[in-house]
């Protein structure tokens, strides 16, 4: 039963409850809580994007669920929460990209493809008659010879990281994080400390076929998917 004071103000997005809180972002962000757990983290040799996909049955091909997904040739994301949301951020987010490829003939840079997305996630806080995007998105890039790790949520909030997670076990990861996270790390170790992180948050339950990958590397800055066979590699030695 909801409390007293609490009646009412969940009904709509745009009321505020007396203590100044927004209860349906608030439920959104739960939705983001329940969702599956990604990690990155931002190491000297580039940025990882990691990923459990929670292979529900059997009778699912797991190559059917995508949560890592590339924008542009030196930007990746990576989500947790409403897939559908993600889907509709990310479809947004390449829009936004080849906008800014076709007025100034130059990639957009990562933060202010970020704060563009992050703009558009605001307005869904603010306005009746819609709900806001029950997602979280880490944004993982490269832009002026930076590396850039972003974390957004559904409020609109926009956070940078060196090495951060969501999903229903970031607590466990950022845990692993606290302890022994490295920016001079390679980024063979970034991968290894990522996929031990996933590895706490699911409890040791994910193998080769639920984990993806994805990677940004200084020296070659171009997004792209790990393969079965790499992403495999990586389990394997972590699991030794």
């Amino acid at each position: 039963m909801q409390p007293q004071y609490q009646m009412g103000y969940d009904r709509a997005i745009t009321v505020f409850s007396p203590d100044g809180r927004l209860y349906q972002v608030e439920y959104a962000r739960e939705a983001v809580k329940r969702g599956t757990t990604a990690v990155g983290i931002k190491c000297i040799e580039g940025v990882v994007l990691i990923v459990d996909k929670r292979v529900s049955s059997r009778l699912l091909e797991a190559s059917s669920i995508e949560k890592i997904f590339k924008i542009d040739d030196h930007i990746g994301v990576a989500s947790s929460g409403l897939v559908g949301d993600a889907r509709a951020l990310v479809d947004r987010a390449r829009i936004e990209s080849q906008i800014n490829r076709v007025t100034y003939d130059e990639q957009i840079d990562v933060e202010a493809l970020a704060k563009k997305l992050c703009d558009h996630m605001q307005v869904y806080t603010q306005f009746g008659g819609a709900r806001p995007y029950g997602t979280a998105l880490l944004i993982a890039g490269y832009s002026d010879g930076i590396l850039r790790l972003f974390e957004t949520d559904p409020s609109g909030t926009l956070l940078e990281y060196k090495a951060t997670g969501i999903g229903t076990g970031r607590p466990a990861v950022m845990k692993v994080f606290e302890d022994e996270y490295k920016f001079e790390s390679t980024l063979k170790e970034s991968i290894l400390l990522g996929v031990k992180a996933l590895h706490s948050a699911t409890e040791g339950k994910f193998d080769m076929n639920t984990v993806e990958i994805g990677i940004i590397e200084t020296a070659t800055p171009v997004f792209r998917k790990m393969s079965k066979e790499e992403v495999a590699s990586f389990v394997d030695e972590f699991g030794e």
